[in-house]
């Protein structure tokens, strides 16, 4: 594991390259989530180098002292500007709150980047009264309710739904609580058309939490976005269907490969 120190704190982040000669990969986890959700994506080194971070206050990473909404979302630019900064990382492949943390670094942060991934993601990102209300008073429901049928997943092993389950638990209620609502204030409709990098939307068939049509949403008014449906899986779909997942990404990024030569 690695750290950057910017904005007077350290983000941890963790770097695998088996001397593949893609462009190097940011990626960057959902609410109350980690580094760890993307274990499977570490297979693609051999074709591109992977880094994973932990946006602030999750994992290993310090704490940024900011309220939920735009100020937590301008931290979590930082988190994710500072790493690629530091690893010479040129695509950023978020997931759901990650997702959105990708869309505000291509458009409100000056970052070289070749190309954008938007997994599980959506320009608006409203979240559920009942979840919101959870969140604020009963954490163990909220956790619970992410894991219902077609939230987080659609039918993954049993492990992986309890170390999700655990990871939530211990980035904690205020943090996670904090991620959702960043969520929910999050919206940038007005700003696709400046994105300027080939993207990505790629999306679980089963994900009721931004489901296919946030997909949709983005093909649509993003000048140069594909889109991707993943059979079989829901929010995680990279923890849930890896292969299918990684094999996409690896698709897309032949792509920006080729367009670079």
């Amino acid at each position: 594991m690695k750290r950057v120190t910017h904005h007077d704190r350290d983000t941890a982040y963790r770097v695998s390259d088996r001397g593949g000669d893609g462009p190097t990969i940011c990626f960057v986890h959902g609410s109350g989530g980690s580094k760890d959700v993307w274990k499977a994506q570490a297979r693609l080194s051999d074709q591109c180098p992977v880094v994973t971070l932990d946006l602030s206050g999750h994992g290993d990473s310090d704490d940024a002292d900011v309220p939920a909404g735009p100020e937590a979302l301008d931290a979590y630019a930082d988190d994710v500007a500072a790493v690629a900064a530091e690893t010479g990382a040129t695509v950023l492949c978020g997931n759901s709150l990650g997702g959105a943390v990708a869309l505000w670094v291509a458009v409100a942060r000056d970052l070289p980047l070749d190309g954008l991934v938007l997994a599980g993601t959506g320009a608006k990102l409203a979240v559920a009264d009942a979840l919101r209300e959870a969140l604020a008073s009963d954490f163990g429901r909220a956790v619970e309710m992410l894991h219902q049928p077609d939230r987080l997943f659609h039918d993954a092993p049993s492990e992986y739904v309890a170390l999700s389950r655990a990871g939530m638990r211990d980035c904690g209620r205020a943090v996670t609580e904090r991620d959702f609502e960043t969520c929910h204030t999050f919206d940038v409709r007005d700003r696709l058309d400046d994105i300027a990098v080939p993207s990505l939307a790629v999306v679980g068939e089963h994900d009721a939490l931004t489901p296919v049509e946030y997909h949709d949403y983005l093909a649509d008014r993003i000048p140069d976005c594909e889109r991707a449906v993943i059979e079989g899986a829901a929010h995680l779909a990279m923890l849930e269907r890896p292969a299918a997942f990684n094999a996409a990404l690896t698709a897309f990024c032949s792509r920006l490969a080729s367009e670079t030569k």
